[in-house]
């Protein structure tokens, strides 16, 4: 108990919901161990960051011989150090040609200021456009593009010049103008409850974007890495950004986030001083980057993207006809289960913890629960989640 009392004396809080307050003692594979050695199989995945479950061997064994070699030696662009590099070149060959420079940082919101900074240096333009329902992180850049004002209003004033448009709604990219130095959007929204983008309206927001010159940039902070049956979300819509924002299981369970870009757009963050562009001390850190190479040929090695849908069936399956659950969203292994009762979404989510299930209710969605389940997860392991969600299902409704 003192652990406990500990944590919540000196941690600061981000949460009142005591269920998820478990002692975690030991994490492998698809499961977290408690410190009586109670398992819970991770449907949240750390909110899509072990996309490959978690303490892979080959990623324990990239950042062991890392650290063999070193760790941190200077300040983020002075060094030549080979676990960027081969990360960057990595990148590249996997991505549009377009998509060839990399800047590292340490995490999401920090990808979604850089690229903001980015595309306002280049296009000399101030209005930044995003849209209803989405989340970009918390810091206060990214906190302006948020829609709900509750959670702004603490924080006022933000960053100014930022127009929110409605989702998927094709009409209102009329207001993106020459003076719109840049639109952020998610491919899938992931706090609404996984709601993806209608082609139509992607293949419309890029046109416009290039009609007035102003920079797309996709947040795939949750997408990336294999998470929706693709390598990245944008391919399922053959529609590639101006700045790529990534992060989250990037790192391989390290923190790592980039955003990316064309050599010729990036160009103008190089000056004569960092500060001139962009500056990070830990970004790129070697560490976090040869676990995300481990990472990638892990997902690229295993096929576990070709393997997504047909896992994503076997969940439909096991989880079909249930009078509780309304509807069962999203691609690959990117999920949502919305039921027709969201007063019991938070005993839900409390009876799965109770029954060996992580999972979490959305920021904008509160009668949805996530389902983001490690990629490498196997087909009995499935049954044996789905058994243990249909009993807490099943105990709550």
């Amino acid at each position: 108990m003192s652990l406990k009392l500990d944590f919540k004396k000196y941690i600061a809080q981000t949460s009142n919901f005591a269920a998820f307050q478990l002692e975690v003692a030991k994490a492998e594979g698809i499961y977290v161990y408690d410190r009586y050695g109670k398992d819970y199989i991770d449907l949240m995945s750390g909110i899509s960051v072990s996309n490959i479950g978690h303490r892979h061997p080959k990623v324990i064994a990239a950042v062991k011989e890392q650290l063999d070699n070193y760790m941190h030696v200077m300040v983020y662009g002075e060094f030549v150090e080979s676990p960027q590099v081969k990360l960057a070149v990595k990148l590249a060959a996997l991505l549009p040609s377009s998509l060839s420079m990399t800047y590292f940082v340490n995490s999401g919101s920090e990808a979604i200021e850089g690229a903001i900074k980015l595309a306002r240096k280049y296009t000399q333009r101030t209005e930044v456009i995003a849209f209803k329902g989405a989340y970009h992180g918390s810091t206060l850049g990214a906190l302006a593009l948020l829609s709900d004002d509750q959670y702004k209003q603490p924080f006022l004033p933000l960053m100014p010049d930022v127009r929110l448009l409605e989702f998927n709604n094709i009409n209102q990219l009329e207001q993106i103008t020459e003076r719109t130095a840049c639109v952020v959007t998610e491919v899938i929204q992931a706090g609404r409850g996984i709601i993806a983008a209608e082609p139509d309206f992607m293949n419309a927001l890029r046109k416009k974007c290039t009609e007035t010159g102003c920079l797309l940039i996709f947040d795939e902070i949750q997408t990336c890495y294999g998470r929706t049956g693709k390598l990245f979300a944008f391919e399922h819509y053959n529609t590639p950004p101006d700045i790529l924002c990534i992060a989250k299981s990037m790192g391989g369970e390290m923190p790592l986030g980039a955003f990316i870009s064309s050599n010729s757009i990036m160009d103008c963050l190089n000056g004569e001083h960092p500060l001139h562009g962009h500056a990070t001390t830990f970004g790129g850190h070697p560490v976090s980057c040869a676990a995300s190479l481990a990472t990638l040929d892990v997902i690229l090695d295993e096929k576990l993207i070709e393997k997504s849908d047909e896992k994503q069936r076997l969940f439909r399956d096991y989880l079909s006809n249930q009078a509780a659950i309304k509807e069962i969203r999203g691609k690959g292994m990117f999920m949502a289960i919305e039921f027709h009762d969201a007063t019991k979404i938070e005993k839900l989510v409390e009876s799965c913890i109770n029954n060996g299930i992580i999972t979490y209710w959305f920021l904008f969605n509160h009668n949805s629960i996530s389902l983001i389940p490690p990629l490498n997860i196997t087909n009995e392991e499935i049954k044996l989640a789905c058994d243990r969600l249909l009993k807490a299902i099943n105990l709550t409704f």
